[in-house]
C-alpha cells in the first residue's frame, strides 16, 4: 500500500523507510531558554511595559502603516541570545515589535543603536 511520507512529502510503500533523514532540531541554550518559565514571565512583563504595541510603529519609522500596531507583537532581543547569553532577561535588551519590524531588526535594517535609543526614551 502506498502512503504519503511525513519526511519528504513523497509517496512510498508503507513498509519502506524514506531515504531522507529527519531534520533534527539543534538543542542549544537559546532554544532551551525560549521554552523556559523565566522567559514566559519576562516576555509578558515587556509586553505590559510596552503596552502591547510595536515601539517602532509608535515612532512612525521604517515604513510604518499603523501607528498603534498590536498585531502579532513579538519580543525582540536587541543583542541576540547567541551573542550574549547574560543579557537574555535584561529589560534594556528587550523591545516589543510587530512581525514586520521584528524581521527588519533581525536582518539588521533597523540598527541595535536605534532600538536602544527607543528604549532609553521610554525611561
Amino acid at each position: 500500500m502506498l502512503r504519503t511520507c511525513s519526511v519528504c512529502g513523497g509517496i512510498h510503500e508503507e513498509d519502506k523507510m524514506c531515504k531522507r533523514l529527519y531534520n533534527k532540531k539543534i538543542d542549544t541554550k537559546a532554544v532551551s531558554f525560549r521554552n523556559s518559565y523565566d522567559w514566559r514571565i519576562k516576555r509578558t512583563q515587556i509586553r505590559v511595559r510596552d503596552m502591547f504595541l510595536c515601539q517602532v510603529c509608535l515612532k512612525e519609522k521604517h515604513d510604518t502603516n499603523f501607528k498603534y500596531n498590536h498585531n502579532h507583537v513579538q519580543i525582540h532581543h536587541i543583542i541576540p541570545i547567541e551573542e550574549d547569553f547574560s543579557k537574555r532577561l535584561d529589560d534594556n535588551n528587550l523591545i516589543c515589535l510587530c512581525s514586520y519590524h521584528h524581521r527588519l531588526a533581525e536582518d539588521g535594517i533597523i540598527s541595535c543603536e536605534e532600538l536602544k535609543q527607543i528604549i532609553q526614551e521610554k525611561e
